[in-house]
């Protein structure tokens, strides 16, 4: 005997008296595929990877990580995350979605993987187990290369120090000289 009963737009299923079971409404599914689509819409990259044991306060400084580098990070039920990456660059990590995944995209290529990578090396409870970068299917291992590879931003600052380099080196060579004249005319 089982007795279903409806509330907001989730609905409780009673089965046999015994177990309470929570599921999405299919206006509610297709509202979450749709906030996934736009979350990894402009991503370039995309890694999963399995939080089984991690704390609460854990999960909120891996958060907290990825807010302010600008990476999309959502825990979701796997199978909306497979529908939401249908024809996507990142449809072939639908077969790696088994299990308690935190899912992370990035418009930044190393990004995500720099978010989970460096978490993960702090708490041994974060597992990497794939990613996509350009429609491409990365392992773990490969994971970790894109994660040690500088971001824009860093690459851009090293960019500029080569570029002031000789300008700076050239300002004090002026002021050298400068320097020179004036202590030769007094």
């Amino acid at each position: 005997m089982s007795l279903i009963r409806y509330v907001d737009k989730a609905h409780f299923s009673l089965i046999n008296s015994r177990r309470l079971t929570l599921s999405l409404n299919i206006e509610s599914k297709k509202a979450t595929v749709e906030e996934i689509g736009k979350g990894i819409a402009a991503a370039q990259t995309m890694v999963i990877a399995e939080y089984r044991g991690v704390n609460v306060d854990s999960m909120t400084k891996l958060r907290a990580n990825a807010r302010k580098e600008n990476v999309y990070l959502h825990v979701l039920k796997n199978t909306l995350a497979r529908r939401a990456v249908e024809g996507t660059s990142f449809a072939a990590l639908a077969d790696q979605m088994v299990g308690p995944l935190v899912y992370a995209a990035s418009e930044d290529p190393v990004a995500a993987a720099k978010v989970l990578h460096q978490f993960s090396k702090q708490n041994d409870k974060i597992v990497i187990k794939a990613g996509s970068y350009n429609g491409d299917l990365l392992d773990a291992a490969k994971v970790a290369e894109l994660a040690a590879i500088p971001s824009r931003d860093e690459l851009l600052a090293k960019l500029l120090g080569i570029m002031q380099a000789p300008v700076s080196g050239f300002a004090r060579a002026l002021a050298a000289l400068a320097e020179k004249k004036q202590a030769e005319a007094a």
